[in-house]
């Protein structure tokens, strides 16, 4: 039985939800906010997932391949499949509809991957920008997500994640930024950022 419908708004669980949930076929987990760490902690699941023997691929929608991120290295060591498909970051783009038609392109890869089968996890890093952007409409996304092959845990990331996968998510986390180095002038540090 999936429990792809949602989180749960019960703390406390009855019998019939415990055997559910403890059922679970897959789970889709969003990592969003405005705070750092999200890609991080989704990084977290990929080696976890690995250690377990699972078939693990990551998508990048944003992100390009001129960041030479650490957790891109550990992927390549461990044979994880990885595709970094965007240009990076929008506000440093010269052609954003070349940028977006990266991103929407990005998205038939990752589409294809949901339905396939093959994947027991899939990180989709930065998704939420392709809808925050209009690049991909939500319910597409939505609707791939749900009904994605049997077996398939998926991790999202990215600020702004849109009501209708908050809806359909089984677990939602939100980073909130405390304090960061960068405020203080720190630039990004390999090892810690990336």
């Amino acid at each position: 039985m999936s429990t792809n419908k949602g989180p749960h708004k019960n703390t406390m669980l009855d019998g019939a939800t415990a055997r559910a949930v403890s059922g679970a076929e897959s789970l889709l987990v969003v990592n969003a906010g405005d705070g750092k760490g999200k890609s991080s902690a989704a990084f977290g699941v990929m080696a976890r997932g690995w250690a377990r023997g699972w078939r693990v691929a990551v998508v990048q929608f944003i992100k390009s391949g001129k960041w030479k991120a650490g957790e891109r290295k550990l992927a390549d060591e461990l044979g994880i499949e990885w595709h970094t498909l965007g240009d990076g970051f929008t506000w440093e783009s010269t052609d954003l509809e070349e940028t977006a038609a990266k991103g929407r392109h990005a998205w038939d890869v990752a589409s294809a991957m949901l339905s396939s089968g093959k994947y027991k996890l899939l990180i989709l890093d930065e998704l939420t920008y392709i809808a925050k952007y209009g690049w991909v409409p939500v319910n597409d996304i939505v609707d791939a997500l749900a009904s994605r092959a049997l077996g398939t845990n998926v991790v999202v990331t990215g600020r702004d994640a849109p009501p209708e996968l908050v809806e359909i998510a089984d677990t939602v986390t939100e980073m909130r930024k405390v304090k960061h180095a960068f405020d203080r002038g720190v630039r990004a540090m390999k090892g810690i950022e990336y």
